[in-house]
Formats: structure tokens, sequence, C-alpha cells
């Protein structure tokens, strides 16, 4: 009898030290899960698409940077072709559940007001604009001042003393890297003339051959674009129109566009490059870490390295004329310079001695 109180007991115990230790396990998985929930992100473009190899794919390389790192985000982007897909792109991310949508380019302004006004309890983030409402998080650059610097180039580069800028359209976010160029030509080349002009659309490299051939053939020997993809086409023609004898550039946009686009980086002076990949980077991670800054207008300029001239600038551009943009850069960063941010100031500028 003993005996078979003392097997019963023993068998008691091991199935509770069974059940404990199944308890344990149970407990582990769900930490787990919870540290891999996916977080949703949504991203609607604006013209131009994932590859255009310009703004609308920094911000896609910066999402996809941070998928890399945390390979728990779930990311779902959506192609805009024109104006009308704004609102409805920005509606069908909400309705695929995003933690957090993603609205690229000025243009998108109203859609992503609207929406975000329809979802309070959404958060969102839109890239070169500001939209007040609490849920979004808006993201910008002081592309003047990134700018500056690519005029100082041409300034000094040019041969004509006849400079170009194309821009996709003519509004107050484009005129701001049209305004930067100007006063940094003007400010290392006094005698410098401007010939500036918009294509009205970003995603149109045939209308970019177009204004480039005319401006090339007016004089320009340097041109500037801040275009998008339309400013591929500008690229096409300074190759195409280079002779031995006579030597055209081109200056690129928003990303190191002698590396994006490399068939033409012969042609490429630099490039001002504007990190829209850290914005939504950044943004990205935040979400992975509770933290978003809605309500918030966020401007990342020259001081922080949100704008800058490309790192291989140094291919086409002469040391002595990188060495002057350094001084201008310091300028700039230790509020020497303020630089202009529309064409009406750039018209007026003059810059301190440094």
């Amino acid at each position: 009898m003993n005996k078979k109180r003392l097997l019963a007991l023993a068998a008691a115990a091991i199935m509770t030290v069974s059940l404990f230790a199944g308890c344990g396990g149970q407990k582990q998985e769900t930490g787990d899960t919870n540290q891999t929930k996916k977080i949703k992100v949504g991203l609607a473009t604006d013209e131009g698409g994932l590859n255009d190899k310009s703004f609308n794919q920094a911000a896609d390389q910066g999402i996809k940077k941070a998928m890399e790192e945390l390979k728990n985000i779930d990311y779902k982007p959506i192609e805009s072709k024109k104006k009308d897909e704004y609102q409805p792109n920005l509606q069908a991310l909400v309705d695929n559940g995003s933690d957090i949508v993603f609205g690229v380019g000025f243009q998108m302004g109203d859609a992503m007001t609207a929406i975000a006004k329809k979802y309070p309890d959404k958060k969102f983030a839109i890239i070169d604009s500001e939209v007040k409402e609490k849920n979004v998080v808006s993201l910008n650059f002081k592309e003047q001042e990134g700018s500056f610097l690519t005029g100082v180039i041409a300034g000094k580069m040019t041969k004509s003393n006849k400079i170009g800028f194309i821009g996709g359209k003519d509004f107050e976010l484009i005129n701001r890297f049209a305004a930067g160029y100007i006063a940094g030509a003007k400010t290392v080349n006094p005698n410098v003339q401007f010939d500036i002009r918009y294509a009205a659309d970003f995603a149109n490299p045939t209308k970019g051959e177009e204004l480039a051939t005319s401006m090339y053939n007016g004089g320009c020997d340097v041109i500037y674009h801040a275009a998008g993809g339309t400013g591929l086409g500008l690229f096409k023609v300074a190759k195409a129109m280079t002779k031995a004898d006579k030597k055209l550039w081109a200056i690129g946009v928003d990303q190191d566009q002698a590396v994006t686009v490399p068939k033409y980086a012969d042609v490429i002076l630099t490039s001002m490059v504007k990190r829209v990949d850290t914005a939504t980077y950044d943004t990205v991670k935040g979400i992975a870490a509770g933290t978003f800054d809605g309500g918030q207008s966020k401007v990342f300029t020259l001081k922080d390295k949100g704008v800058d001239i490309a790192g291989t600038s140094s291919k086409n551009t002469p040391k002595d004329i990188l060495d002057l943009v350094e001084k201008y850069r310091t300028a700039i960063v230790d509020g020497k310079i303020t630089v202009p941010a529309t064409k009406e100031d750039a018209a007026k500028f003059t810059a301190p001695s440094i």
C-alpha cells in the first residue's frame, strides 16, 4: 500500500514539472511572436514611378534598407502616373492595413490632407510638402543649399558663360533648386547668363531631350535638372551632342545620377543629392521603435547632410573647383551665407566675401 502511494506521488510530481515546462515554453514562443510582428508600410509614388532614378526611387530605397535591417517590414508600393491617382492610391494603402503610409512629392499635398483627415487614427508621412495634421509627419529639404554648390560648379565650368536649368514644373519647390543654382553660379561668375525652362512633366524623357537640345543649341554648355524622369532626356542629349572640341555637361538631382544612370556618367559633372532615402528610412525605423513625429515638419539641410553634392563629383569636376565648393559649403553651414529660396531673391542675391 505504501509502495503504491509512493509511486502515485512520484507520477504526480513528474506531471507537475511537465506542466510548468510546457507553460514556460509557451510563454517564450509568445514573446518571439511579438518581436517579429509585421509592420505594414505603404508608399504611393509621384509621377515617374519607382524607377525614375530620382526621388521616388530614393524613397523606395530607404524603406527597403529598413526592411533589410528589421526583417519584419511588410512593404507595398503603388506607382502613380497622374494626379487623379494620388488619393485612390493612398486610400488603397490604408485599406491594406498599413501602419504608416508615405506620399512622395509636393503634388500629393492635397490628397494627403484629405486622406489624413478621413483617417485621424492612421499614421502618414509626406515628402516635399507640409500637411498640418496631427497624424502626418512632413519631410522637407533645403534644396536651395545643395543647389548653390552645383551652381558654383556650373559657374566655374562654363566656357560660354551661359548655363541652363530644367524644372519638372514651375512650382515653389522646384524653384528652390533653381534659386540656389542661380545664386551659386552668380557668386563665382558674375558674367553668367541663365536659360530657365520647365517641362510641365516629371516623367517625360522625350520632353527633356527637346528642351535640352534647344538649350544647348542656344549656347548653354552646362544644364542642371530638377525634373525626375524627364531629366534622363537631358543626359541623353548631353552625351549625343558633346564633341571633341565642345564639351557639354549635365548636372543630376536627388541621387548620384552618375551611379544610377552610369551610361551617362561621362557627361554628368555632379548631382545634387537629396537624402529622401534617409527620411523614409528614419521614419520606418521610428515606427518600428514605437515613435512617430505626427504633426511635425522635419527639414533636412546641408548641415545635417540632408542635401549635398554627389560623391562622384571628383570624376569630372577639377579639384580646385571642389575646394572652392568646400569653402562655400562651410560658409552656408556656419550661417555666413543664407541661400535664397526663390528666383526673385536669387536675382538680387550678393554673397558676402568668404
